[in-house]
């Protein structure tokens, strides 16, 4: 499974990427808003960081202005994955980036259904917010794993993004299904690493070689 770094901070991207965990980046527009920054100089910077796909949202509801939004996103790097909502324009839209090779990935995701959809109409990538799922009464993995089964019933080449992973176990859940990728906070990740057993162990070692109990970080 990969990691895709939800993030707007090109500082915390070169750091995943030193752990060789940096498969690609998702840049939120409402967190870019809320931080008064400029989105297409976000993208355009971690573009710079990330030698995987970059994923960037389409803010226009019409067809046409999504259209020319998206054309102007792919611009932005080497490998921009134009996210586009998960509804009849924004499909009729992916279709025609595909007649110019440029990946979209279909975002707000939330029925297996929907993702069907999504794959039908050539996306690239079929993305599925579980936190906000979660958020609103439902298991949002239970969705992801219906969207699995749903893909390998008919070899759909559509790979599934498990969206707005919120902690560890979304990040557990997702690979034991196969999803294909996980979009995932820096904190988040940082979490990954880190178990009390490691910490004893590590500790133990330290303490046998002579080098005395020390804090692991």
């Amino acid at each position: 499974m990969r990691f895709f770094l939800d993030t707007l901070d090109a500082d915390e991207a070169r750091r995943v990427k030193e752990w060789g965990l940096l498969d690609g980046a998702v840049v939120r527009p409402e967190a870019v808003l809320a931080a008064g920054r400029d989105y297409r100089k976000v993208v355009s910077e971690l573009s710079q960081v990330s030698d995987g796909p970059v994923f960037a949202a389409v803010a226009a509801g019409e067809p046409k202005a999504m259209y020319k939004e998206a054309r102007e996103l792919a611009k932005l790097g080497k490998a921009i994955v134009v996210r586009l909502p998960m509804t009849r324009e924004g499909l009729r839209v992916v279709r025609l980036l595909n007649d110019e090779q440029i990946a979209a990935d279909v975002h707000l995701v939330f029925t297996p259904l929907q993702a069907l959809l999504a794959a039908r109409a050539g996306a690239a990538y079929a993305s599925t917010p579980v936190g906000s799922l979660d958020a609103a009464g439902q298991v949002g993995m239970d969705v992801v794993d219906a969207v699995v089964r749903v893909y390998d019933n008919y070899g759909l080449q559509t790979q599934i993004v498990v969206d707005a992973v919120q902690n560890p176990v979304h990040a557990l859940d997702a690979a034991a299904m196969g999803a294909d990728a996980a979009a995932i906070p820096f904190a988040v990740l940082d979490r990954l690493f880190d178990h009390p057993l490691t910490a004893q162990g590590v500790a133990a070692i330290r303490t046998h070689a002579g080098e005395g109990p020390r804090r692991v970080h």
